[in-house]
């Protein structure tokens, strides 16, 4: 198994360099097979959301941005220790636009160990039923 950085993923998904994306579609090719097994981290994740959204490079919607990754997400040979968690962050990225990407996979986090309390100035969190926020 090897591992996947950012930089390899944004290749394949913006193609901004035509023969690094070719090469990176190819990879995840077999990664989508079976035939090669990666895996990667929740930074990973976060820094693609980041840098996909971002006003000085790509600046897609979110929604753009969840169904970019959502397939990458699901290929067979992407081995992911929190691939659900993975997913319901990026649908509250896309349900609560009032949360960056990071305060999505807090909410993610909070649900999957049935935490209903934030301690946060973020006022986003307000937004997401079921989470009080609370200021230390």
């Amino acid at each position: 198994m090897r591992y996947v950085d950012t930089n390899v993923l944004l290749r394949y998904l913006t193609g901004d360099d035509p023969a690094k994306a070719r090469a990176c579609f190819e990879l995840l090719q077999r990664v989508k097979t079976g035939e090669e097994v990666v895996t990667t981290c929740e930074a990973v994740v976060t820094e693609l959301v980041y840098v996909l959204s971002s006003r000085s490079h790509y600046e897609l919607t979110r929604e753009e941005i969840r169904a970019r990754l959502v397939p990458i997400l699901l290929l067979k040979g992407l081995r992911l220790t929190n691939r659900r968690l993975y997913l319901r962050a990026l649908d509250v990225y896309v349900s609560y636009p009032g949360l960056d990407f990071e305060d999505a996979l807090i909410v993610a986090h909070m649900g999957r160990h049935g935490v209903a309390e934030v301690l946060s100035y973020d006022r986003g969190f307000d937004a997401v039923a079921g989470i009080t926020r609370v200021e230390p």
